[in-house]
């Protein structure tokens, strides 16, 4: 009995320190080490009507006659946000009279985070874009959407259609809900489309750890946080240095980091596009020009961009020749060409 009490005790203890050693793993902070990079965006701000404080870069034309609407660039993520290279890359089109506005989207980069989590929503992001064009001022305006910007772009033009000249779809991400017959049809041999070298998928694998895995379970189930947004943020742009790879034909580029990526705006507003209603309807048809630009490597499906081209009948679509999912950085100067040309025709 005396051994038997003895091993009960040895199990109890054991059982303790793993206890100890789970919750240290879950809740003590952690903190990850990033290369330093530019900022995109620094120094002005809109104070917006939905609480949101903005933080945006404004690029003018460079010609005293400017074009009639100017040009809104919406970034990826969602949580992502506006780069230095960005800004850098998009410049020429002011060469053209567009002004141009870069701005970090709610949660993200040089923007306000939110108390509440669980106000980083698609319909917050419309919002914000909204309030943003009564800004400007403009009447109406031009978005160039990357990526999620595309997803935003195009749950914008459903609700306000009367605000936008033209859209530019560059990568374009999936539209929600998911249809699952036009996300899976193959693209024309023709195309000659190559998967990229590594994946997302990978990248989070390789960058996840329990603690994360906990903060994400409360954020999405209960729109609760249990670590702080420097720490998570942090993590989130730790995962964007190993991930950025999966953008890429060419793996041997060496980006710098962008920095700014916001962590809760991602996870959460990926939970509300996963819940998002079906908009198809209200942008079907819709006769406004489309720009359409994908890689030859992109890393979203063909069929996702196979539906905006489906949906908006006065496109012209562009497939872009040994470049992933930023075009912009593999085939910069065919990338400038095409949407200039797009602009002035």
């Amino acid at each position: 009995m005396h051994k038997n009490k003895k091993v009960v005790r040895v199990i109890r203890w054991a059982l303790l320190i793993l206890l100890i050693v789970f919750l240290y793993k879950v809740f003590w902070p952690r903190h990850y080490n990033v290369q330093s990079g530019e900022k995109g965006i620094t120094g002005t701000f809109w104070q917006l009507s939905t609480g949101s404080t903005i933080g945006y870069t404004f690029i003018s034309s460079t010609r005293k006659e400017t074009q009639a609407y100017p040009i809104i660039y919406l970034h990826g993520g969602p949580g992502g946000a506006i780069s230095k290279r960005v800004i850098d890359d998009l410049k020429p089109i002011c060469n053209e009279g567009f002004d141009v506005y870069f701005y970090d989207q709610v949660g993200s980069g040089a923007s306000s985070r939110l108390r509440d989590i669980s106000e980083y929503t698609v319909q917050r992001q419309v919002d914000d874009l909204n309030e943003i064009i009564k800004k400007i001022n403009s009447g109406k305006v031009i978005l160039i959407g990357q990526s999620w910007g595309s997803v935003l772009a195009a749950a914008y033009l459903s609700k306000h259609p009367e605000r936008i000249d033209k859209i530019i779809f560059t990568s374009p991400g999936p539209i929600y809900p998911i249809n699952n017959a036009e996300i899976n049809i193959p693209a024309p041999d023709s195309f000659r489309l190559r998967a990229p070298f590594y994946t997302n998928k990978a990248a989070n694998e390789s960058s996840t750890n329990i603690r994360i895995k906990a903060i994400t379970f409360f954020a999405a189930r209960f729109g609760k946080k249990i670590a702080s947004d420097k720490e998570v943020d942090e993590y989130a742009d730790f995962l964007d240095s190993k991930a950025y790879k999966s953008a890429l034909c060419d793996t041997s580029v060496d980006l710098e980091n962008r920095r700014g990526s916001g962590f809760f705006a991602s996870i959460m507003t990926y939970k509300s596009i996963l819940l998002l209603k079906d908009f198809r309807e209200k942008i079907k048809g819709i006769s406004m020009p489309v720009l359409i630009m994908k890689g030859q490597c992109d890393n979203q499906p063909w069929g996702a961009t196979n539906e905006y081209l489906s949906l908006f009948p006065n496109h012209k679509f562009v497939l872009i020749p040994n470049a992933g999912h930023f075009i912009n950085v593999e085939q910069h100067e065919m990338y400038i060409r095409e949407i200039k040309n797009f602009l002035l025709q």
